[in-house]
């Protein structure tokens, strides 16, 4: 049994800390929202996120960071990316020298450009920093339905710790040192999730969404590889596995608030209405920002950027889209005539 704490008690995090739970470890749940710790507490269920999951006994609630920092041999970070700087830097003080974190939230942060790891990282130095990414919605990990995931770290001593606390007979947990592509898998395919919901919202039909998502993997293959990860993780869970199920669930924010704009939605009121932090909007531009810096085509993101940001509209994109010039499926495969 490990004593575990997950900070952030949003649906990821809640579903982890029942999961966490149910593998037998002493699990504690941070939230920085009162009006959540009292409800957690006083129901033993996510009644807006989980309705109908309770938690095991063996979860304590807390709003004490420095209680659920302290004395720890994991901490999961599962908070959404726009609160991941502040929370860190609150957490920080409380946090030991080789503190074993794994970040579970996914993300760009638009003014730097950087990864939640690496924003982990820079405010929390003393930590020693892994990511777990994957096809993994809560509404379904919480009730052991099975899936399977990747961890990333540094070194596999840390890798193999992380996979023996999570794994079970329904949450498979693979391994890799690739932690970069990981989260840059976990953070863009939100954008191409935002893109296949406004596909379906238009009433397109399958062969629209499977073109989409098969040029998704390409243009989050061609970022990654530029920014030094490998082309193997954007064919794995974190990769091709996860956006297939952000593009596709009736699970997912991103997906549903693209479906939203697809039907003549606002950016603003979508998010409204699906009233939880929709990830693929917060990490568009950063995105964009990114390709633009390293010189890698990525015409879905931009295109997304355009109706989320300039007002274009969702079928302007995709004519934008299907109407460029013509070209290549790879490049680097050559004619033998």
């Amino acid at each position: 049994m490990k004593k575990v704490s997950l900070l952030g008690a949003g649906s990821w995090g809640t579903a982890l800390a029942i999961l966490l739970a149910n593998n037998g470890h002493d699990v504690t749940l941070w939230s920085a929202v009162q009006s959540e710790v009292d409800m957690l507490r006083e129901n033993r269920e996510h009644k807006d996120r989980l309705p109908g999951v309770k938690l095991p006994d063996n979860i304590s609630i807390s709003d004490d960071l420095g209680e659920a920092c302290q004395d720890k041999d994991l901490i999961v970070f599962s908070v959404a990316s726009p609160y991941v700087r502040l929370t860190a830097q609150k957490a920080a003080t409380f946090i030991k020298e080789g503190q074993i974190i794994v970040n579970v939230g996914k993300g760009i942060e638009e003014a730097t450009l950087m990864t939640l790891s690496e924003i982990l990282n820079q405010e929390i130095p003393q930590a020693d920093i892994s990511v777990l990414s994957g096809p993994s919605h809560a509404e379904e990990v919480s009730k052991g339905i099975p899936t399977t995931v990747v961890v990333g770290s540094t070194t596999k001593e840390t890798a193999y710790f992380i996979q023996d606390i999570f794994m079970n007979e329904s949450f498979r947990v693979y391994t890799s040192p690739d932690i970069i592509g990981i989260e840059l898998g976990g953070s863009v395919k939100n954008v191409i999730a935002l893109a296949a919901g406004v596909i379906d919202g238009l009433g397109l039909g399958d062969n629209t969404k499977a073109a989409l998502i098969t040029r998704g993997i390409a243009e989050m293959s061609r970022l990654g590889v530029a920014m030094g990860g490998k082309m193997e993780t954007f064919s794995g869970l974190s990769g091709i596995g996860d956006l297939i199920v952000t593009c596709t669930s009736k699970h997912s924010r991103n997906r549903n608030a693209g479906y939203l704009i697809g039907k003549g939605y606002t950016m603003n009121e979508a998010m409204d209405e699906v009233k939880q932090v929709v990830e693929g909007v917060y990490s568009a531009k950063a995105a964009l920002k990114m390709a633009q810096e390293h010189g890698v085509s990525m015409p879905i993101v931009e295109e997304v950027n355009k109706v989320l940001f300039e007002n274009k509209t969702s079928k302007e994109a995709l004519d934008d889209l299907f109407n460029r010039d013509k070209r290549r499926e790879y490049s680097d495969l050559k004619w033998e005539k």
